[in-house]
């Protein structure tokens, strides 16, 4: 989003427009600015065989997954739903990676019927499998390599009381799975987390991957690092060095290979990486409150369609595009909502009146995802905006989307 004179645009479009046009609150999507990232990404590893598995539980909104097969991406799914919208959308089965937790048999089989890439991450799953199929499945092992990263400790996944992947302590049962079942592995997979800023410890997760392929895994095809790379949220921050990743990983990548034998392919299944930044969530002001200590900003909106900030603590920029050029004063953002749903505390915001829109940055991933209809409220629409025009990719929810699956008694 860029200010142009004292409006603010996308790809040109003016961003007050979109409100005018399709209301509020409202989802709004730079698919230029997921490009970019892509092909970021894709440039850092150019001299590695890289792929790139786009997380799609961070936006899952079929016109995103649409634009994800256009430009080459694959895709990572961590339920069945997901990889339905997958496959509804044109990928091939074999261009999906399958990363459940904690799922029941049942759905890891329908998953296998599809012909999707299986990612197992607990014994008994591997057990079950190697069972009913043998090595007629091949299936890829989620690894946890007891590593501490992330940036909350929610969104931490590879520590030691982590409910995701096979510890790397329980190699030897997991070994004695595969030879007594047969099963074949062509895949390993490690994911330690989200947000990581610091370029070592994507290192040292690759060589935990590395030491394990080369003792217990001599058929592999591909290893995939997940993701976890941190964005920036505030106007300070820092992003993880995608470059530097790339020439470190990928040089030691490339000198695996000619230890393991063979050239493997390198995988990433980047979510927020790939859409945080695109992402734009507009709502407007219904009241300015003022209580004794406290400036209240409330919108039209609440934690029913943003809940990072109260799930998370997450910080998402605030600023008003109705008054660009307004006097700097300090508000605290809430929703409406019947429990403590605060955006943000004291943020520096220029002065904001009934009506104004307020836009919060970083609403690509896990933003429309996570909402909800909460309090009975109507999720918002979603827009994107591709080759300079906005295009409606999913419509507002009315009262009758709330009553479709109920089924009211008779009395």
């Amino acid at each position: 989003m860029e200010l142009q004179g004292n409006e603010y645009h996308i790809q040109g479009v003016n961003v007050k427009g979109l409100v005018e046009e399709f209301g509020a609150p409202l989802y709004v999507y730079d698919f230029e600015k997921i490009e970019a990232q892509y092909n970021e990404l894709k440039d850092a590893f150019k001299h590695s065989n890289m792929k790139i598995m786009y997380a799609c539980k961070a936006l899952s909104n079929l016109s995103v997954l649409k634009f994800f097969k256009k430009i080459g991406s694959g895709v990572d799914t961590v339920s069945i739903q997901e990889v339905r919208s997958a496959l509804h959308v044109g990928f091939e089965p074999n261009e999906i990676m399958y990363t459940p937790n904690c799922v029941s048999f049942v759905e890891m089989q329908e998953a296998i019927e599809l012909g999707v890439n299986i990612n197992v991450d607990n014994l008994p799953m591997l057990e079950h499998i190697g069972n009913h199929y043998g090595d007629k499945v091949p299936v890829c092992i989620r690894l946890n390599p007891h590593i501490f990263a992330g940036g909350n400790p929610k969104i931490s996944v590879g520590h030691i009381d982590s409910k995701f992947g096979i510890s790397i302590y329980q190699m030897r049962h997991l070994h004695r799975i595969l030879i007594s079942t047969g099963i074949k592995v062509t895949g390993l997979h490690m994911h330690t987390g989200s947000d990581i800023l610091d370029v070592d410890v994507f290192m040292r997760g690759a060589e935990i991957l590395f030491e394990k392929a080369l003792e217990y895994f001599k058929d592999l095809e591909y290893i995939d690092f997940g993701s976890g790379f941190k964005v920036p949220y505030k106007p300070t921050d820092r992003k993880t060095d995608i470059v530097s990743l790339g020439e470190k990983l990928g040089n030691r990548f490339n000198e695996f290979c000619k230890e393991y034998g063979r050239d493997l392919t390198m995988m990433f299944e980047p979510g927020k990486y790939l859409v945080s930044e695109s992402g734009y969530f507009l709502a407007k002001t219904n009241v300015i409150k003022q209580t004794t200590a406290t400036v209240f900003a409330g919108i039209d909106s609440g934690m029913n369609h943003l809940i990072r900030p109260m799930f998370y603590d997450a910080y998402h920029h605030i600023f008003n595009i109705s008054n660009t050029e307004g006097a700097m004063r300090y508000y605290t953002v809430v929703g409406y909502i019947c429990e403590t749903d605060t955006f943000g505390w004291d943020r520096k915001i220029n002065e904001i009146s009934e009506g104004d829109i307020l836009a919060f940055k970083n609403a690509g991933a896990y933003s429309f995802m996570m909402s909800s209809n909460y309090n009975s409220r109507f999720r918002p629409a979603e827009v994107a905006i591709y080759q300079g025009k906005a295009h409606l990719i999913r419509k507002r929810e009315t009262i009758e989307d709330i009553f479709v699956n109920q089924v009211e008694m008779a009395f």
